[in-house]
């Protein structure tokens, strides 16, 4: 690209798909001198400033206008005036609204920091991206990204769309009686996630290789909730109650 030129990229799924309803884009680490912008209603709307936060943020959008989305990547003049070329690399996704995140906005990804209700927690058993019992080991907070970190031990994994979960290496220093999987999850720092103690189902969505959280309720009340729900014919889908 040179100084004061736009391009154009249309993004597109790598496999034949519905029409994506929200769009997200994670510039890389080295993502300097260029600007993103989207367009609404026949005009350019920024998204990402050049200078803007780091390269681990991520910027979401809702889809509409041609089948298809477009960004526009323009590059920032020099001060000096002189003509160079811009290197630049960012990942995007493109989603439909049952592998989205509770809430999307244009600052990255948001979660829902209430409980979830009966209705969502039986809903996210069914629909979510990975679900997995286990514990909380240790909880670290990233001020920069306004996020939290929530290091887990599962005992159990139901699924996972990716391998964003690894199973524990056999006599691990750092294993814990009956845990066979670990990994990260990742929620708002706004959430105030806490450690705490017992055992958890945590549900939630993968995005750039990133688990993060959904429903995360007690084992026991999951149990009782879903106990009822299927007792009353309620539930939506079967989930193994082992």
């Amino acid at each position: 690209m040179t100084p004061g030129h736009a391009l154009r990229v249309v993004l597109r799924p790598n496999l034949s798909s519905t029409r994506p309803n929200i769009i997200c884009i994670k510039p890389s680490p080295s993502f300097r001198g260029v600007s993103v912008f989207i367009e609404r209603a026949g005009e350019l709307e920024l998204l990402v400033a050049d200078g803007g936060p780091p390269g681990q943020q991520v910027f979401c959008f809702r889809a509409d206008g041609p089948p298809w989305p477009a960004i526009y990547l323009q590059s920032s003049p020099r001060r000096n005036g002189a003509w160079s070329r811009t290197m630049m690399g960012f990942r995007y996704e493109l989603l439909a609204n049952r592998s989205a995140p509770p809430s999307l906005g244009q600052t990255g990804i948001q979660a829902s920091c209430r409980p979830c209700s009966d209705t969502e927690l039986l809903m996210a058993i069914c629909s979510s991206d990975f679900v997995i019992r286990g514990s909380i080991r240790n909880v670290s907070h990233n001020t920069v990204r306004q996020t939290s970190t929530v290091e887990v031990s599962a005992s159990r994994m139901y699924w996972q769309r990716s391998g964003v979960f690894e199973p524990r290496a056999a006599g691990s220093a750092s294993s814990q009686p009956g845990s066979s999987w670990h990994g990260q999850i990742h929620t708002l720092l706004q959430c105030h996630v806490k450690s705490g103690d017992g055992e958890f189902l945590f549900t939630g969505s993968e995005h750039f290789g990133e688990a993060w959280l959904g429903c995360a309720p007690r084992y026991k009340h999951f149990l009782s909730v879903y106990q009822a729900a299927w007792a009353a014919r309620r539930n939506s889908c079967d989930f193994p109650l082992d």
